[in-house]
């Protein structure tokens, strides 16, 4: 009887308060599996909390521009590509031809070959822009992966990256022909992914392709059902002696309870394993158990989506070529090689930059032979030839990151040039901030504001991780993940343990009957 009233207090009390927390979570969930498949579908920033607004150009609103000209100047970033004159003050769209919503208007990176072409790398495609018809037009790329990350013009070859692959032509705008290369593998090379990316997949059931989404998506309706049936029995029984008291009718009330406890128990009891595997991978995946497994590596799980031939597989995130070594630089997730333009085998640089987990956001030549890299673990300048790493914004040496922040102390999302040869590094939160000189950016116009759009996906994922609920937590929303997640796995594994022993004590006495009749 302990051990019952034990699990009755860890199930009813946290599990209600748990309930309308997993509804969203639940149906947030199930948006952010289908990445693609919900990228038509957007909402306006300015019916959203101000936080999430563009005015300050935050919220990896911009990643980069392009200088076309003295007076042109193309911007880019999550509000698609726009073109503004050298005083950034007036806009024009040059979103004509990505497919509708604002996911499909993510360009990573933008570029003009020597002729004057334009290519756009994307979220889900790369793009080359129709000057005849002012409408950006999609390669017919074969890619697993549609996210293509960077490009680069060498002489008259154009290479373009994916997560994956490696692609290379002729640049001739919309007529050029690619072809797809595989990269082999590095020296020293072991067959590892980074377990943060491991938990990832499991969580999500990516792991085992779609069969394993659509498992995780039927969780999610679990999850939902299991919170609905569970705060209608909690309330009923309440609402039924109100309403027996007034003498009213109380049969549906008492079979829709009934009901509600049967499928909540028979549920719980056929999913309780799963959902507590799906609380517990969560609170992984952000701070302050994501810095546990964050920088760690696992051998892929054989047979599944992560076991690859491709090494290199959703592993490559930018790439630069360097004039004077005359090599490329390829940022990857297991860090930063050079690659001969006559080699298919990368090299990895003895001297690392600092980039965090989340991946690099800036990749910029800066004199002779140096680089700026920027990532949310701030902005660095990086010598490939010199031990030392200077913290740019600072103007001092790098000595490290403090023990157990997953962040610097600027989360860059881009870099911003001038005409005249100012730089301006761009802040998650903070937005636009000048480097070495005083000139201020100027803020988003209205005419930008208002055409800026949210997904559905980037919206189910700050509600998902809790960063929705910051201006009303402050810096205590991150904890709402691991809260949540660890509540969940008590709730579950309680209400399987109750509901055990009530099964087991009705069986007994099942048994205990059918002994006395045979007596």
């Amino acid at each position: 009887m302990a051990k019952g009233k034990i699990f009755k207090k860890l199930h009813r009390w946290p599990g209600l308060i748990l309930s309308f927390v997993l509804l969203y979570y639940g149906l947030t969930g199930i948006f952010l599996n289908h990445r693609e498949f919900f990228s038509s579908q957007d909402l306006s920033r300015t019916t959203l909390p101000d936080v999430y607004s563009y005015q300050q150009w935050g919220n990896s609103s911009l990643k980069g521009n392009l200088i076309i000209s003295p007076d042109s100047i193309l911007i880019f970033g999550n509000i698609g590509v726009w073109a503004t004159d050298s005083a950034f003050s007036q806009y024009r769209s040059i979103n004509a031809g990505f497919p509708i919503g604002a996911d499909n208007r993510k360009v990573f990176d933008l570029h003009r070959d020597n002729v004057g072409n334009l290519y756009a790398a994307t979220q889900f495609g790369l793009f080359g822009y129709e000057d005849s018809v002012k409408e950006w037009r999609k390669f017919p790329l074969d890619v697993r992966i549609k996210r293509f990350v960077a490009i680069e013009t060498v002489g008259d070859s154009l290479y373009v990256l994916n997560r994956s692959y490696l692609f290379k032509g002729r640049a001739q705008g919309l007529n050029t022909s690619f072809q797809k290369v595989e990269l082999a593998q590095p020296e020293n090379f072991r067959n590892e992914v980074t377990l943060l990316e491991t938990v990832w997949q499991l969580h999500s059931g990516e792991v085992f392709g779609l069969p394993g989404q659509f498992f995780v998506d039927f969780l999610g309706l679990i999850t939902i059902f299991l919170s609905v049936t569970g705060i209608l029995y909690f309330f009923f029984p309440d609402w039924i002696k109100k309403r027996k008291r007034k003498r009213k009718s109380i049969e549906k009330l008492v079979n829709s309870s009934r009901w509600s406890l049967k499928w909540h128990n028979k549920t719980g009891a056929w999913f309780w394993l799963s959902l507590a595997f799906l609380f517990f991978t969560g609170i992984f995946l952000r701070p302050p158990f994501l810095i546990l497994i964050g920088y760690s590596k696992v051998s892929p799980i054989k047979y599944s989506h992560l076991d690859q031939p491709n090494p290199w597989y959703d592993k490559l995130r930018d790439i630069r070529y360097d004039h004077e070594r005359e090599l490329f630089f390829l940022s990857t997730s297991d860090g930063m090689f050079t690659l001969n333009k006559g080699s298919l085998e990368p090299q990895k640089c003895e001297i690392q930059p600092p980039v965090s987990v989340m991946g690099i956001t800036v990749f910029e030549r800066y004199g002779e032979g140096a680089w700026l890299i920027g990532s949310f673990s701030g902005l660095f300048l990086w010598h490939p030839a010199s031990p030392q790493i200077i913290d740019f914004p600072k103007g001092e040496i790098y000595r490290g990151a403090p023990s157990g922040r997953p962040v610097g102390m600027f989360k860059v999302t881009g870099m911003i040039n001038d005409p005249s040869g100012h730089r301006y590094m761009v802040d998650y939160d903070q937005g636009v901030l000048p480097l070495y000189h005083n000139k201020s950016f100027p803020d988003a116009p209205e005419s930008v504001v208002k055409q800026t759009r949210m997904s559905l996906w980037n919206l189910s994922l700050e509600i998902h991780t809790g960063r929705f609920f910051q201006t009303l937590l402050g810096d205590f929303y991150i904890l709402i993940v691991p809260l949540v997640g660890l509540t969940g796995v008590m709730v579950v594994i309680s209400g399987y343990l109750l509901y055990r022993k009530r099964y087991r004590r009705r069986k007994r006495r099942r048994i205990n009957g059918l002994n006395i009749l045979r007596d």
